[in-house]
């Protein structure tokens, strides 16, 4: 069985969500039934659905900022042809990069590659880092709160190293 930590897990089906949303026109009267569908399809067994919310309405509320970054960070490519997968993965990015304060900006630029890697083409994870990257150097370090999750996968980790 594979496990996936919730917070990458909630990162995924928020990725989903805004990729449905984002190709069918971006109907934000859609939205809540987006996420529903596809915690049914793809999580049914994942209760923690504020996270993923939260991710997805604050990119869909902040959608006109998080676009004017992305094509200031990425002005060789036309943000219409940014695959539909790299466009979405960038807008939850940088909305935990520059709007959510609770998550620190190595997370949130680490979470984004691997989400690229994962579902994006050969050169998604390159291209998201670069731009993602150019704006954490832009923005400098942000006073940001420790990820709580990431705390408590060290303790497992570090737990499982003693029982070896």
């Amino acid at each position: 069985m594979f496990f996936m930590p919730n917070r990458h897990l909630a990162r995924t089906i928020a990725l989903q969500s805004l990729f449905e949303w984002d190709f069918k026109g971006k109907n934000n009267d859609q939205i809540d039934e987006i996420i529903k569908y596809n915690f049914e399809a793809f999580a049914p067994e994942y209760d923690d659905h504020d996270f993923t919310e939260k991710l997805v309405k604050g990119v869909v509320d902040n959608i006109k900022k998080i676009d004017s970054y992305i094509k200031k960070y990425a002005p060789q490519w036309p943000i219409e042809q940014i695959t539909n997968v790299d466009r979405n993965i960038l807008r939850v990015g940088i909305f935990e990069l520059v709007f959510d304060p609770n998550i620190p900006s190595k997370v949130a630029i680490n979470e984004a590659i691997e989400i690229g890697k994962t579902f994006g083409g050969e050169s998604s994870g390159n291209f998201i880092n670069g731009v993602l990257g150019s704006l954490y150097s832009k923005l400098g370090p942000q006073d940001k709160t420790e990820d709580k999750e990431g705390k408590e996968e060290t303790k497992i980790e570090e737990k499982m190293k003693q029982e070896l």
